[in-house]
């Protein structure tokens, strides 16, 4: 992370975000990441981020908290388009993706907000609240959007991570039923049951009796390939 303030204005200003520059700077949406305006600025967002980041990590792992921190804050840049010309600084939105990453696994955790208690899903509907409210409001100094695109770029993110797990995945294949067209039935039926030897003739009969039972969606994959080995032939 680096601070910033009067010192090295042309790297700050190669590096800071420009929504409408991003065509001639694309690398200004990973950058601006990664800059800070000030100590208050910086100590705000690290402060969040080691609270929330820690734990999430060992959750998640170091390669996918990386990717959620990193498409948080492209999410920013990304809304943030809707303020072209605002020159952008700082973690903000990168951190809030992090923040809604906390929420999503432990919801009910009680987290301190000026010393206040408030479970963790509240504090993230109380920070969107809050920056749609100064969105609204074109409170200036503050990127409400870039805020906004670390939420909606985590929450893409963590939906895509739900969607490639291991378990989805498995349950997915398990409950796939192939959709079994007149054709299928009509060559199934047709299979030459004379000229299969004995063994393979009462497995055909098993099988198709329970396709005249109980429908063809009810075969496991390994009976369709049974059936379609043989009505191939």
């Amino acid at each position: 992370m680096l601070l910033v303030g009067g010192a090295m204005p042309g790297l700050v200003r190669d590096l800071m975000l420009v929504p409408a520059l991003i065509p001639v700077r694309p690398w200004t949406v990973i950058t601006y990441m990664f800059l800070h305006a000030g100590f208050t600025h910086f100590f705000f967002n690290m402060l969040a981020l080691y609270f929330f980041g820690p734990r999430l990590e060992t959750r998640l792992g170091g390669r996918r908290f990386i990717g959620l921190y990193l498409t948080s804050g492209i999410g920013g840049a990304i809304l943030s388009l809707v303020t072209p010309y605002a020159a952008i600084i700082g973690a903000s939105g990168a951190v809030f993706g992090v923040m809604l990453g906390y929420a999503h696994f432990w919801p009910r955790d009680m987290v301190y907000v000026f010393f206040l208690p408030m479970e963790a899903r509240w504090l993230v509907v109380l920070m969107t609240a809050m920056a749609l409210f100064g969105a609204w409001q074109g409170q200036g100094g503050i990127a409400h959007f870039a805020h906004l695109g670390g939420f909606a770029g985590g929450f893409l993110y963590l939906r895509w991570m739900e969607l490639r797990s291991p378990a989805v995945q498995f349950r997915a294949a398990a409950t796939a039923v192939p959709k079994s067209s007149t054709a299928d039935l009509d060559r199934w039926r047709r299979v030459p049951v004379d000229t299969l030897h004995p063994v393979n003739r009462e497995e055909y009969e098993r099988v198709m009796g329970k396709v005249e039972l109980m429908g063809a969606a009810s075969l496991t994959p390994d009976e369709r390939a049974f059936l379609d080995r043989f009505s191939a032939v």
